[in-house]
């Protein structure tokens, strides 16, 4: 877009011929807003969506006018100018952020996750980062720790792959249209095909499949050409009367910003609730383009949002590497006061970036005049970046090893937890074994995934020996599942046959659960707790183990109605209470701790989280004559619950045990669970 009008020619006249202006001062404070809501969310500083959305719908306008004001001129688009313009404004920035953040991952984050990370890096700098996050189910409004610091590139992304596909698309559905028709009645109908039919994908993938609904470019491009809809009609919306415009204009200011405050982290995303974000910031856009003297543009056009819509490409690309690295910087609790801090010192390097960086590329008197010296650097750029990271993810972890071949002992006792709480060091045996942790999963046994609407039956739910006498049933979420390792070596030592009946995130309890990475109901618990109940009547076990995460769904009816059913089974019951919550990935944690693993420990107190929860369903246990297996001394002990117990690590996430570290607490489980076998 032209700069080159002074502020003191913003606005001029309403005649109709001079409503559609080059330069549209409405439209860089918009810009601005939406990358201020972008950071104040990311930030939590304000809970407020939808930044993302309409910078989606100002894209689209933005390209789209470009496209067929040069359709209109000559008849075609200049894919080398197009190209060359996208790639000395995006890439230059682009490329110094993503190499940027790899040396900040490289020494401040954990080496565990140091190639994950350079992998995305790859997506990103190749602008297909969105569909790596689809791949790997990525939970966007995740606070555990498993943000990417390059995952915020899902959404440049999504446009790059549209500056890509838009001009051929347009010139060529202008072309037939022209033929056709001889106006440009199918160029609407197509955008209109592709905003309903992306829209309603959007929509209906959300309780499906939230990462591909919430990262895919089907899903989402109706933002996009929402904005390219408006464009082609802004010759038309331009001769409104301008009264009308600045109503529409300030109805759709207020339209962004009440609803992108009515959004949540409990708001099913993307769904119809993005909605509201791309109609306003298209009413703002479309009131504007008739220029109306006393339109949004009154507000939006001042110097501050002027600065900020300047630098908000920077300050997009450099706010969130930092919000997930900085805990690791400062190697200190997250403040409110750190959010604040990031969201300036991100807006200082943006502004940095800017003036040395992107506008010295896009203004480059030798890049204009020679297009194809733009693709030329664009494509250089690119491929530098991305060639570092494929370099990046081949290099040798920056992570202690030893080549110690002892045996990792772990849980032998409550003195060696106790011994393991002032530990401040990792031995040998823990250094060879961290690169491998995160893989240190329980291996036998089934659990069914998100999706499994049913239980079924199969081989590999059956452990221990399965010719046994007697059978146990172990049921619960994925916190039963990994107990699976040693409920089957202590099955096979015992001649019991063990069942594992298990889903991610389900509890065996009749609690209604809104499941965090589709932001709904979890339905699918609902119908495979049923069909587990119906297998259970089959099965007809010896004994019935319950083990399930503490949650705050828990209530007491539910916990009621679900021991009713297990007791009608005539099986003896047991159960388990639920293990620590370490608040921390663990293993990342002890690889950046290496020599104060005492920073990766959790007081009691905080590992125990739901604590009224976890004491209702207890009681409510006991109530249906279930012996109680206390869980709690095989992990803390001094009000802490150390991080590693003797040479294992504890947890192989944020979350769940290590199946080492299980196997190793066989002398304090197989006692109790041999004596209850013996009175079933």
């Amino acid at each position: 877009m032209s700069r080159h009008s002074s502020r003191a020619d913003h606005r001029p006249t309403a005649d109709k011929a001079e409503r559609l202006r080059k330069y549209r001062p409405d439209i860089q404070g918009l810009r601005a807003v939406a990358i201020m809501m972008v950071v104040s969310m990311h930030c939590g500083i304000l809970d407020i969506h939808g930044g993302v959305d309409v910078s989606f719908v100002l894209s689209g306008f933005l390209i789209g006018g470009q496209l067929f004001a040069e359709i209109d001129k000559t008849g075609k688009v200049s894919l080398t100018k197009f190209w060359a313009r996208r790639f000395r404004r995006l890439t230059p920035p682009m490329a110094i952020v993503i190499v940027g953040t790899a040396v900040l991952a490289w020494v401040y984050g954990s080496p565990l996750k140091f190639r994950a990370f350079m992998e995305d890096g790859l997506g990103a700098s190749l602008s297909f980062l969105n569909w790596r996050l689809v791949e790997t189910g990525t939970d966007y409004f995740a606070n555990d720790g498993s943000q990417s610091p390059y995952q915020h590139f899902w959404s440049l992304g999504i446009e790059e792959q549209f500056y890509v596909a838009a001009p051929v698309l347009l010139v060529v559905t202008v072309w037939i249209s022209r033929k056709i028709f001889r106006n440009r009645a199918l160029v609407a109908l197509f955008l209109m095909a592709v905003i309903a039919g992306s829209f309603y994908l959007g929509w209906s993938k959300t309780a499906e499949n939230q990462p591909l609904a919430y990262f895919s470019t089907h899903t989402r491009i109706w933002e996009i050409t929402c904005g390219v809809l408006l464009a082609l009609a802004a010759p038309l919306v331009s001769r409104m009367n301008t009264g009308l415009a600045a109503v529409i204009s300030w109805l759709g200011l207020g339209t962004v910003l009440v609803t992108a405050m009515l959004i949540s982290e409990e708001t099913p995303l993307p769904g119809y609730a993005v909605a509201g974000p791309v109609l306003g910031a298209l009413m703002v856009i479309a009131g504007g383009c008739a220029n109306p003297r006393f339109g949004a543009e009154r507000l939006l056009d001042n110097p501050v949002l002027d600065f900020v819509g300047n630098v908000s490409y920077g300050w997009y690309l450099a706010h969130w590497p930092l919000l997930v690295l900085w805990p690791s910087i400062t190697d200190r609790e997250f403040t409110y006061q750190d959010r604040l801090r990031i969201a300036v010192f991100s807006f200082l390097f943006a502004v940095v970036l800017h003036y040395a960086v992107e506008r010295r590329f896009k203004q480059n008197v030798k890049l204009v005049a020679r297009p194809w010296r733009g693709v030329f650097t664009g494509g250089f750029t690119t491929a530098g970046t991305a060639g570092a990271m494929v370099l990046a993810t081949i290099i040798p972890l920056n992570l202690a090893t030893s080549s110690s071949s002892t045996v990792a002992v772990g849980y032998s006792g409550q003195a060696s937890v106790e011994e393991s709480v002032y530990r401040t060091e990792l031995s040998a045996a823990v250094q060879s074994a961290l690169r491998d942790t995160p893989e240190n999963s329980a291996k036998r046994g089934c659990i069914d995934n998100f999706d499994v609407k049913t239980f079924e039956m199969r081989d590999g739910c059956v452990v221990g020996d399965p010719k046994g006498t007697k059978t146990l049933v172990l049921m619960g979420d994925s916190h039963a599942w990994q107990w699976n390792d040693v409920y089957h070596e202590i099955g096979k030592e015992l001649g019991v046959r063990v069942v594992t009946m298990a889903k991610g995130g389900c509890s065996p309890q009749i609690y209604h659960i809104i499941y965090p990475g589709v932001n709904r109901e979890y339905t699918e618990c609902d119908s495979w707790r049923e069909s587990a109940f119906a297998e259970l009547e089959k099965i007809k076990p010896d004994v019935l183990v319950i083990a399930d995460r503490a949650r705050q769904e828990a209530n007491r009816s539910g916990a009621e109605a679900s021991f009713k059913v297990f007791k009608e089974t005539g099986a003896k019951l047991v159960y388990m209470t639920d293990t620590p919550q370490p608040g921390q990935n663990v293993p990342d944690c002890l690889a950046t701790h290496i020599d104060n693993t005492s920073l990766c420990n959790r007081k009691q107190w905080q590992a125990l989280e739901y604590s009224d929860f976890r004491a209702m369903e207890r009681e409510v246990a006991e109530k249906y004559g279930a012996d109680i297996i206390d869980t709690t001394p095989a992990f803390c002990a001094a009000d802490v619950c150390p991080a590693v117990i003797g040479d294992q690590v504890v947890y192989f996430d944020n979350s769940h045990i290590t199946s080492s570290y299980s196997k190793t607490l066989k002398p304090f489980l197989k006692p109790a669970l041999e004596e209850i076998l013996n009175k079933a």
